[in-house]
């Protein structure tokens, strides 16, 4: 999704394809838009212009040398990577399939699935307790997951909850209309389910067909001690 619309993020969190330990880059082929963001860099400073100055309140976000070095060095292993990953996550899918209680990524004509992570969805209604049990049974038989990925959605954080930005200014919840602040659980059926469903597993490109072989046997196990429970 990164060359969808006019900006691309990418992060290089220490759990991505390309790790600087933290940080991130942006691609944008819009020139007014690729400057705005590059004034971001330092305080919004023109760096080059005839008259630099501070042109309105920004950040300091510049990257140190050090950190861009490590960056770039990984971009030559980036098709490597994603490859990788796409070949060991085809074999856990290929392995799932068929087991009643589990999706396993759907992948629309014409779209590339890099995994960052390798997401199940877990149908409670077919394996008693749902994720939260399935991933228990994962970690106590030593495959890391995440059930429920992030436990809540970010709307219901106490940052967003309390609006606790900038001091007590509220800012920018203040600016905003009333209706877009309602963050009722009825208004976000969609978001519920999914993490009540999601079950998460780390990916690597360090991924060998014995580590997969291990992934699917431990979630094929564990879905038939749960059913069988």
């Amino acid at each position: 999704v990164g060359s969808i619309g006019d900006i691309g993020c990418f992060s290089l969190q220490q759990g991505k394809h390309i790790s600087t330990g933290e940080g991130g880059v942006i691609v944008s082929n819009d020139k007014n838009l690729a400057r705005r963001a590059y004034l971001f860099v330092n305080k919004a400073w023109g760096y080059g212009d005839p008259n630099p100055d501070h042109y309105f309140l920004a950040p300091n976000y510049r990257m140190n040398e050090l950190t861009g070095a490590v960056a770039l060095a990984q971009l030559d292993k980036l098709d490597f990577s994603v490859h990788a990953r796409i070949r060991t996550a085809k074999m856990l899918t290929d392995r799932l399939q068929g087991i009643n209680g589990v999706n396993t990524p759907t992948i629309r004509e014409g779209n590339k699935h890099t995994y960052w992570k390798y997401c199940l969805d877990v149908d409670p209604e077919v394996i008693p307790g749902g994720t939260v049990a399935l991933g228990r049974y994962l970690k106590e038989n030593g495959v890391f997951c995440a059930p429920r990925y992030i436990q809540k959605p970010a709307f219901q954080c106490q940052v967003i909850r309390e609006k606790r930005t900038f001091g007590n200014s509220g800012f920018p919840f203040n600016l905003a209309a009333q209706e877009a602040l309602d963050y009722s659980d009825a208004l976000f059926p969609g978001t519920h389910e999914a993490l009540s469903r999601i079950l998460v597993l780390p990916w690597s490109e360090s991924y060998e067909s014995s580590h997969v072989d291990y992934i699917a046997e431990i979630i094929t196990s564990g879905i038939a001690h749960l059913t069988q429970s």
